[in-house]
């Protein structure tokens, strides 16, 4: 049977290899991950070191060229394992994404090279404290200072803070009139003047590694630009924010995709001694079961749809990109939910990798741009107004 994504050969087999890190490597080290609030750092080195750090980069610069369709299947391999790991390489494939698409960044096809070798890992840190999950709107500003650029800031919430070599950052651009006057830049983990803040200790992905990062008179040039001056939304609309939406409608796809397995194992395996009948011979728990399916097939089947739109963009594409993060976001709340009230006590006594599901499903709600943003966008987008007005 066909992939719904709709993947050729090569694209199955990255699948294939990335179903295999899932359950060799990540699904195994997810209950401590979680736990513990760690940083899952051998499913990373082993996505690293099997070529998956350059998946989508150009094979000019070492990578495997592939696109949104094979990066939705790997991320949805990965979440059904660990979402820790899903968040942290989504962050990583979409900020590589935008560094991808420079013309004005001057050490872009290094970075590029190293990513795809497998010796550089990034993210993004767009959210600050002064706009929160407004990502859009940076308070932050570039001030010119002889021929370059100083600029300070309080990120919030930066996905793998303290273990990225570099992040993918906004500020405003000199005399902005207008915080959507923003640029993106290039700034390596390290850098003078920037410091890593507090752990992470949250409700779920809790081995993301998320954490504020401070940012002090930083000094950056004409070179580390990521996009050009004053287009830092044009990037974010055209190539963060897509890539961004289908990764992480794939980590929920693939949390929905693994409440249903355990549902479903739980279901088979569990029953009662007095009359031999087993859970499944319920039909409420049936019909609960049969619900997740099809709610999880249905984010599934428009995210798929969503794919071909952005290989083939026409006017409805960003349309379709909100619509799908929005429907996968709520979908695994609602499948994860339905989980939980199905396998009852063994479930919430976390004899279950149901409630890790359960909990990690809820990150993507606030998570910028959050379900409410999202309704937002689309409303707005279907009344022909401005993303954001």
């Amino acid at each position: 049977m066909p992939h719904i994504y709709g993947l050729d050969e090569t694209a199955s087999e990255f699948a294939s290899a990335a179903s295999r890190i899932a359950a060799d490597v990540a699904a195994s080290h997810a209950a401590e991950v979680d736990a513990q609030a760690i940083f899952p750092a051998v499913s990373i080195t082993a996505l690293a070191e099997r070529g998956f750090f350059g998946l989508c980069v150009a094979p000019d610069f070492g990578g495997k060229g592939q696109g949104p369709r094979t990066f939705a299947a790997v991320v949805e391999e990965l979440a059904g394992a660990c979402a820790s790991t899903a968040m942290i390489y989504v962050m990583h494939v979409t900020a590589a994404q935008a560094i991808a698409s420079s013309s004005t960044l001057s050490y872009r096809d290094d970075v590029l090279r190293q990513i795809a070798a497998g010796r550089h890992l990034t993210t993004l840190a767009l959210s600050e404290k002064g706009s929160r999950s407004q990502f859009w709107a940076p308070v932050s500003q570039l001030v010119e200072q002889n021929g370059g650029y100083v600029t300070s800031a309080a990120k919030s919430w930066v996905t793998a803070a303290g273990r990225a070599d570099s992040y993918v950052a906004s500020a405003q651009r000199p005399g902005a009139a207008s915080p959507l006057e923003s640029t993106i830049y290039f700034v390596r983990r390290g850098a003078p003047g920037v410091r890593v803040s507090a752990g992470f200790d949250g409700l779920g992905l809790r081995g993301n590694d998320s954490a504020p990062i401070t940012i002090d008179n930083l000094r950056l040039v004409a070179g580390d630009l990521v996009s050009a001056m004053g287009e830092g939304a044009k990037t974010m609309l055209e190539v963060i924010l897509p890539w961004f939406a289908i990764g992480t409608a794939a980590m929920a796809s693939g949390l929905c995709r693994a409440a249903l397995a355990a549902t479903s194992a739980h279901l088979v395996g569990q029953g009662f001694e007095h009359s031999g009948s087993r859970l499944r011979d319920l039909p409420n728990l049936r019909a609960r079961l049969a619900q997740m399916s099809v709610r999880t097939e249905q984010v599934r089947a428009l995210l798929g749809y969503t794919l071909g739109e952005m290989e083939r963009p026409s006017a409805t594409t960003p349309l379709y990109v909100l619509q799908t993060r929005l429907a996968s976001l709520e979908a695994a709340i609602d499948v994860t939910d339905a989980a939980m009230k199905a396998c009852g006590g063994a479930a919430f006594s976390k004899h279950l990798p149901i409630e890790r599901l359960f909990r990690d499903a809820r990150a993507g709600w606030v998570m910028a741009p959050t379900v409410d943003h999202l309704h937002d966008f689309i409303g707005r987008a279907l009344t022909g107004m401005e993303l954001f007005g």
